[in-house]
């Protein structure tokens, strides 16, 4: 049994949770907020006793083993850190962090503490994922991913009246680039590797992160499209193409339906079934590393999370996003 205290009480840490109790292996025991009534209305929905105010409190328990952290995307790095050097576990929401420094450390913190860190972006472990992965071979000579994911926030209308949203604040490292870029970005080096050039462009909003943009990743033979946005929806599928035929997503982030068209006129239905709370598969693998006395995924590897947002900084830096964090370095 591994013993999860949660920090942060939005709407991911409930499907964090949901997802994760699938597993027999996984105990609920503490929350975590700056507001006791807020802590103690979450604990309560799961019948959950301990309580915390206080980070460090927290971090010096010994009611938990590991710790999953949902805070927005600035403090990441630093509270990840500080409880891997109280000997936690740590599974951290995508982004892992601010930038590639902050990654570096947060690496750093993991091998020095000998504990677990993963970045927690589910997608490399669903099985879809793996069914896109095992049957890229079926499309001959690959040639081109579009990777969309365009989703207008349930927060851009309040932002427009002028009110503060996090998630398009540069002080807690938002935009749509690190929200909604990241899982086509992951998905497409998650299966090709590190791309030898990017290109990025984007629409910066009044507070100086991006609602929107497009990134090409340059490979040896192929290129790879996003198109992320957080100012407006989509309803174009992602596609995979090659010279012997297309692969159909529906959705990157969390692939549920894919059918590969022949060129010859055939059409293959390769979709597989999927837990529907599909965060367990990204709890269940964290639990295991914690019981196999590993450090790191092999699918949402360390160096696999470092080198998607070294991609993601040459992205910002190109089209102007500048986050606090950066200033740091």
């Amino acid at each position: 049994m591994i013993r999860f205290g949660v920090v942060g009480t939005g709407w991911i840490t409930d499907a964090f949770i949901k997802g994760a109790s699938l597993d027999k292996d996984f105990k609920l025991c503490a929350v975590y907020s700056r507001s006791t009534e807020k802590a103690k209305e979450f604990a309560k929905k799961y019948s959950v006793e301990n309580i915390f105010t206080d980070l460090e409190e927290m971090a010096k328990s010994n009611l938990i083993d590991a710790v999953y952290i949902a805070s927005p995307n600035s403090l990441h790095a630093e509270q990840s850190i500080f409880f891997m050097n109280h000997k936690k576990h740590v599974l951290c929401e995508k982004p892992l962090a601010s930038n590639s420094n902050e990654v570096k450390n947060m690496i750093k913190a993991s091998r020095d503490n000998n504990v677990a860190l993963m970045e927690a972006l589910k997608t490399g472990f669903l099985p879809n994922f793996k069914a896109v992965k095992e049957n890229l071979d079926k499309l001959g000579e690959i040639r081109r991913i579009v990777a969309n994911f365009c989703q207008y926030s349930s927060r851009y209308d309040s932002f427009k009246e002028g009110r503060h949203c996090n998630v398009f604040d540069p002080a807690f490292s938002g935009g749509s680039l690190m929200d909604i870029g990241i899982y086509c970005t992951y998905f497409i080096m998650s299966l090709f590797g590190v791309p030898k050039d990017v290109v990025a462009t984007g629409e910066i909003l009044g507070t100086g992160v991006d609602g929107q943009g497009t990134l090409c990743l340059q490979y040896d033979g192929m290129e790879g499209v996003v198109i992320h946005s957080k100012i407006t929806d989509s309803v174009v599928s992602s596609e995979i193409q090659g010279e012997s035929g297309n692969m159909v997503i529906n959705k990157i982030s969390v692939p549920r339906n894919i059918t590969i068209y022949y060129r010859g006129g055939n059409i293959q239905d390769i979709s597989r079934p999927q837990i529907e709370d599909d965060m367990y598969y990204e709890a269940a693998e964290f639990i295991n590393l914690i019981k196999a006395g590993k450090i790191e995924s092999d699918i949402n590897s360390h160096k696999l999370s470092l080198s998607v947002m070294e991609v993601l900084d040459k992205a910002r830096k190109q089209i102007g996003v500048i986050f606090p964090a950066d200033k740091k370095i």
